[in-house]
Order: C-alpha cells, then sequence, then structure tokens
C-alpha cells in the first residue's frame, strides 16, 4: 500500500467521523499520521492483579470477579446518582459505587465475571472501589497477536494515558489510535536508513509506533521509545547540519569594517569583555564575504542594544545603512531614543517608522530612506511595507527572537542585496542546545552583565502575606517608586480545557475513575484561585490602592490602547500596573522598583525571569516578590528564582524541568515541536544522533540517494510547519 495514505484524513476512522474530527484537530490531529504520531503522555500499569483478600487501601489493581447482585441506581439528590453492587471472588467481596454513571445499572449483569481497574479505597476488611474502569473477563483482546482485537484493552495491560480536549475521552483516543495503526501497519514508513538502524541496535518502525501506543510490557516500550526518540533527534540535527552548510554557502556584502576604538571611546561607559566579544564575532562574519546569520543571546539588561550600535556605526562607515525592527511600537521608539542619543553624536541620521505615524510622515521617512538620507531606520513591522526601500541596506537587527519568524526576517532582507542579519534575544538557552536549536543561526553569547547594575531581591510568599505586600507596595510609591502586578490571565477559566487524564478507556466502560486522575486542567489549583486581570484591576484600583493611580494593560487590549497605557506608565503618570505577561518584552521603566507575580506557580521559570528583567533597570533597589498559589506547591522551583538572577542558569532549570516544547512554546524559535524526544534528558541520544547525522551527510549532503529519500521527506515534514528559512 502507498505510505502516502498516511497523509489521508482521519475522518473516515472507525469511531471518528465528521464532529469527533474537529475536536481531534484541536489537538493537532488531522491525518493518520498525526494520529499514530500522537504519543501518550503517560501509562497506567493494568497488568497487576489480585484477589480481595489481598487487597491494600490506597493501591490500583485489577480485580477478577463476579457481579453477585443486580447493580442498584439511587437518586440521592438532583444532579447526583448512585450505582452499586458487590462484586465477589473465592475470598472475599469487594463493594463498587458508579457516581453520576446510570448506564451502568445495565451494563453489569447479575452472576457474570469482570475485570475492575481502580483505587481501593474503604478498610482491609470492607475494601470499595469508585468509578473503576471495568470490561467483561475475557472480553478484551484476542490471544495470539496484541493487535488482532477492533479495540485496545481496557484492562490487564499498559494502557496509554494521552492529553485530551474538552469533549473527547482517552477511550476515543486510544480506539482511534488502534484502528490507524491496524489499518496503516503496513504503510509505516521506516525514515532511518537500514544501516542506521543496524548500527544503533534499534527497532524497526512498525515494532515501535505498535508499542509506543500499546506496549505488551514496559520492556517493550523502552525499545519503541529508544527509537522513537533517535529517529526524532536524527531528523533535527541532519536538518539543521544541512541549513548550517547552506549558510556557508551564501555571499554576503564583504564590508571593510573599521576599527572600533573610535566608536567605544565616543561612549559614556565602557563596553563589557562580552560586548566587546560578541561585536569582534558580529564584525568578522560581516567582513568575511559570507552573509551573516548570527543570534546575540545576553540576559535581561546584558546590553545587547550596545552590540547593536556599533554595528549600525559600523555599516555607516562603509556607506551602508541598518534595519533595527521591534516587536512594538512603544519597544520601537524605545529603541529609536536610545540608539539616536549613543551615534547622532557619531554623525548618524537615525529615523523612525512605525504604524501609527501620518500618511505624510511615512511618505517622507520613504523618500528619506530611499535616498540614502537615513543611515538606520527603526521600525516595527512597518519596515515590511511595500512603500519601504533603501538606498543601500546591509545590516538587518531584530530584537527579539521570539516575537518574529523567521519568514518576517527574510522579508525585511528581501529590501536589500543579501544583508547581513542580526538576531538579539533575551531569552537565555544553554549553548549546547542552542547550537542544535538555531541551524540557521551562528551564536554570540553576552554573558556578563555591565557595572551597576544592581540584583533584584527576590521573596515567595503565600496567602497570609498578602497584606504586608500591598503595604509594601504603598511603602515604594510614597517613596516614589513605581510598582507591576503581574497576573497571569486576562479572564477567568470557564471551562473547556484539556483534560489532564483519566475516563473512559479501552474496550470497557466506565465513570470518571479516580484511580486515573480524570480532572480538568486547572482544577488541580484551583480556577478559583486564579487571579482574573479585569476583576483584580477593578479591586486594587477602587478598594485596595484608591487614592493611587492603579492602571491596566493586557493582551487582548488594542496595541494603541496598550502603547498608550505603556507611555503612561513610562513617564510616571501610572503608580500602579497591573498587567499579564504582555509587559515580558518592554519598555524600560527606570523607577520601577517592585513587581508582584500573582499565582507564581503558574508561570515557567524563564518567563517569571523575563518578567522580573522589567525591573531592577535605575538606581533605585529594586524587589520581585512571587505570591505562590498553595503553601506546599512549587517550593523547590520557586527558589531556583530567590537563588540566583543568572538567567542562563534559570533557563538550564527551566529545561530541566519542564522540557524544551514548554519552555519554547513558540515554532517561531526555528524548533519543531519534540513528540517524544527532550533535549535536555535526551543528551546521550542526542549525541549519537549527531554522529550519525554526519555519517549520513558526509556520504550524501543532499540526502539524494535512494535509501535516504524517506529522511529528506520527512525533514520537509518536520520544518513545514515551523518558521524556518530554506528547509532542506
Amino acid at each position: 500500500m502507498d505510505e502516502h495514505f498516511l497523509d489521508s484524513s482521519i475522518r473516515y476512522l472507525k469511531g471518528v467521523g465528521e464532529a469527533r474530527e474537529k475536536l481531534f484537530n484541536k489537538l493537532g490531529i488531522a491525518t493518520l499520521r498525526d494520529l499514530v504520531g500522537f504519543f501518550p503522555r503517560a501509562y497506567e500499569d493494568r497488568t497487576v492483579f489480585k484477589k480481595i483478600d489481598s487487597l491494600t487501601v490506597g493501591e490500583s489493581v485489577c480485580v477478577s470477579a463476579m457481579a453477585a447482585a443486580k447493580p442498584v441506581l439511587s437518586q440521592i439528590r438532583k444532579g447526583l446518582s448512585l450505582v452499586k453492587f458487590n462484586a465477589v471472588d473465592d475470598t472475599g467481596s469487594l463493594e463498587i459505587t458508579f457516581f453520576n454513571t446510570p448506564f451502568v445499572k445495565d451494563a453489569i449483569k447479575q452472576g457474570e465475571s469482570y475485570v475492575f481497574y481502580g483505587k481501593i479505597s474503604g478498610t482491609l476488611l470492607r475494601p470499595e472501589m469508585t468509578n473503576p474502569i471495568f470490561e467483561r473477563e475475557g472480553g478484551g483482546q484476542a490471544t495470539g497477536s496484541p493487535y488482532a482485537a477492533d479495540s485496545p484493552q481496557a484492562t490487564g495491560s499498559i494502557v496509554p494515558i494521552y492529553p485530551l480536549t474538552a469533549r473527547l475521552t482517552q477511550k476515543a483516543v486510544s480506539t482511534a489510535v488502534f484502528a490507524a495503526l491496524q489499518k496503516n501497519a503496513d504503510t509505516l514508513p521506516d525514515v532511518l536508513p537500514s544501516d542506521i538502524v543496524t548500527k544503533h541496535k534499534l527497532c524497526r518502525a512498525r515494532y515501535a509506533y505498535f508499542n509506543i501506543h500499546f506496549p505488551q510490557s514496559f520492556k517493550d516500550l523502552d525499545i519503541a521509545r529508544r527509537r522513537l526518540i533517535f529517529e526524532e533527534l536524527f531528523v533535527l540535527v541532519t536538518a539543521m547540519k544541512q541549513l548550517r552548510d547552506r549558510r556557508d554557502e551564501k555571499v554576503g556584502k564583504c564590508l571593510q569594517i573599521p576599527d572600533f576604538s573610535e566608536f567605544y571611546k565616543a561612549l559614556p561607559y565602557s563596553p563589557t569583555n562580552a560586548q566587546i566579544r560578541a561585536i569582534n564575532e558580529a564584525a568578522g562574519d560581516m567582513s568575511s564575504g559570507k552573509l551573516m546569520n548570527r543570534l546575540i543571546q545576553g540576559d535581561v539588561g546584558s546590553g545587547k542594544t550596545l552590540v547593536a550600535a556599533a554595528l549600525a556605526w559600523a555599516v555607516r562607515r562603509t556607506g551602508a545603512q541598518t534595519a533595527f525592527m521591534a516587536p512594538t511600537e512603544i519597544l520601537a521608539k524605545q529603541h529609536a531614543k536610545t540608539l539616536t542619543a549613543l551615534l547622532e553624536p557619531l554623525g548618524l541620521r537615525v529615523g523612525l517608522l512605525t504604524g501609527s505615524m501620518t500618511a505624510k510622515g511615512k511618505r517622507e521617512t520613504y523618500e528619506r530612506l530611499k535616498y540614502g538620507e537615513i543611515d538606520l531606520i527603526v521600525g516595527t513591522h512597518a519596515l515590511l511595507s511595500e512603500g519601504v526601500q533603501f538606498s543601500n541596506l546591509a545590516l538587518v537587527v531584530t530584537d527579539e527572537q521570539h516575537r518574529f519568524g523567521v519568514a518576517q526576517r527574510a522579508m525585511l532582507a528581501e529590501k536589500g542585496e543579501s544583508p547581513h542579519i542580526l538576531v538579539m534575544s533575551a531569552t537565555p538557552i544553554p549553548r549546547t542546545l542552542a547550537l542544535i536549536i538555531y541551524g540557521d543561526l551562528s551564536i554570540s553569547v553576552i554573558d556578563e552583565m555591565p557595572p551597576g547594575r544592581g540584583e533584584i531581591e527576590t521573596h515567595i510568599i503565600g496567602e497570609s502575606h498578602r497584606e504586608r505586600a500591598y503595604n509594601f507596595v504603598r511603602k515604594l510609591v510614597g517613596e516614589g517608586r513605581q510598582v507591576y502586578i503581574i497576573c497571569p490571565m486576562v479572564e477567568e477559566l470557564d471551562g473547556g480545557e484539556p483534560e489532564a487524564g483519566g475516563g473512559v478507556q479501552g474496550g470497557g466502560v466506565s465513570g470518571n475513575n479516580s484511580a486515573t486522575g480524570t480532572a480538568t486542567a486547572g482544577s488541580a489549583t484551583g480556577n478559583t484561585a486564579i487571579k482574573s486581570v479585569k476583576e483584580y484591576h477593578e479591586t486594587l484600583s477602587k478598594k485596595v490602592f484608591p487614592d493611587l493611580s492603579v492602571a491596566l494593560v493586557h493582551g487582548k487590549m488594542a496595541a494603541k490602547a496598550k502603547d498608550s497605557v505603556m507611555a503612561d506608565f513610562a513617564v510616571g503618570k501610572v503608580d500602579v500596573l497591573v498587567a499579564t505577561t504582555v509587559v515580558e518584552v518592554g519598555v524600560d521603566v527606570p523607577n520601577a522598583a517592585l513587581m508582584l507575580i500573582e499565582n507564581a506557580d503558574r508561570f515557567g521559570l524563564s518567563q517569571l525571569h523575563q518578567l522580573r528583567g522589567r525591573i531592577g533597570r535605575g538606581k533605585h533597589k529594586s524587589y520581585c516578590i512571587l505570591i505562590k498559589t498553595y503553601s506546599y506547591q512549587d517550593n523547590e522551583r520557586l527558589h531556583i528564582m530567590k537563588s540566583t538572577n543568572d538567567g542562563f542558569k534559570i533557563a538550564e532549570e527551566d529545561l530541566n524541568l519542564r522540557g524544551p516544547g514548554d519552555f519554547f512554546g513558540s515554532r517561531q524559535h526555528g524548533l519543531p515541536v519534540m513528540r517524544i524526544a527532550n533535549l535536555m534528558t535526551d543528551m546521550i541520544v542526542l549525541q549519537e544522533a549527531e554522529r550519525a547525522a554526519e555519517e549520513v551527510l558526509d556520504r550524501d549532503s543532499q540526502l539524494a540517494l535512494p535509501e535516504h529519500r524517506r529522511l529528506s521527506e520527512e525533514i520537509k515534514r518536520m520544518f513545514a510547519a515551523s518558521d524556518l528559512p530554506n528547509t532542506p
């Protein structure tokens, strides 16, 4: 059968259909290939069977037992029903209760035997099981081949637990995956070349896909995982190596870069050694005759803008122009102000281009750019406008890599003839990881802070200390300082969140099984505990700080409204700014000396660090207060924030704790979503995959040989949805 059959829609799988297809689409599943590649997030071991007289309270096990009596349905009150009955084996009796699942009354037949899986409660003398998974004894998979049945077993097996979305159950997902595997068993492509599979002692694709979803043992699961992790990392590093090779082949403007000593002498302060190193690395690229694609990585406040200023100065000395693109209008204005102060005394003409400028102002700026009357133009996405033309564009700088995709960088680069590219990011990423992720970029790291940047004192408190925190806000405002208060969301959750796990499973029937941990996301931490930024702002402005100026900014506001509020805060018209993470990348407010972060345990460490970087930018002692939801939750994680201000150390911990998928969030980093590999914990396999990729590319750099056709196709597929230029 043609392997491209895998790219057909899931709609026609048994049990899916049009309505359920839309639910699968929410999980990013549209094709059979997507479905079989939708790997479980966890597994439940339902292989342990016990007799009733040997049950232990608190354990989750399977029990084979007969329904001793007809189940009785009771309506306790409106909205709450119970189904109860006793199940027995030759050693004792087990009381079974189902809440709000009245259909169980007719599903369980007196005198027939079932396998029940759930958590044991009650006492040793009177064991109980609530809302168990169950199926008829002997009614699961057929004997012999584990893939002979129409649906996976619900009990007596290792059961996959998938990420879910509202109204999609574990049973629906596992049954669909099972059907897809059955239907496509012979079309699962072996992406890895045969010699790589043999040399690295890997299993074949068919075995790997069946056993990652429905393993017969944990040993089978380990074998499948290793194969799929290796494959994913092998495809990633092969693609990245190809990108790097292509980058090295590109011809760029060969600029005669001047000595930077004149630039350094004109500065009001001395640059750090890290800044000088980054400037020299970029200057070396720009004078090499090859195209520069360089990432400047530096923590918040490390002085990346100075690097861009130095290079813009050098470009001007060659008679060429620089374009500097920022993610927001207010940030573009701030950069324009900073760069004007630095560069105009050195003879550079700095311009600004934003969407809110008048038509006349834009036309005038277009004209000046076109005729070389602007040396450095700072702007937003407006720089991508059709009317923007340059006289001689030689350098493109983009601020905040994760706010711009590679395609946007490329659009700006097309305004000139192969201009050099400099990308600045304040998101610290461990260097070994960054080298793999940023396949199209060389990397400079500014790992030294300019003198005079004070450390921010960080404290962790619970709800009981809230009043003290509010008093501290009032104290600092009384001293003339300003305050950020950060909330994690705009409005209260209103349901419809992805489930955390559990639910109906396999071929059997169940209610909401407590053993599997069924819950909607957020129920573990309590949706009502999450501050709604709108309601919270109202409370703070009217009840807590009625005598202070309290403003609100969040991501759902119009851009002009956001910029207006941020501008008022920047000039001191606002005492307290209540905000979501929209301020993560924002304007400098040197007078802001305190940040309160509500529900801090709901943020990743790297995001907390980015937020904290909004303060401590002036001469005043600065403080960050992390308010956690529960006293027991995330103590160790939040204490990392208290113990260090080093963004790279925090990034290492964040990656270890959360994995790269959550850490990066957006595909615009150039990193495809990892389905199973973890770039931190799977480092040994990563190194093995790197060596294998080098071997393959050494003998076939274009992957043109027949044995590499599937690998080449998989690379294209892997990067199709990510934002990478010239994907191999």
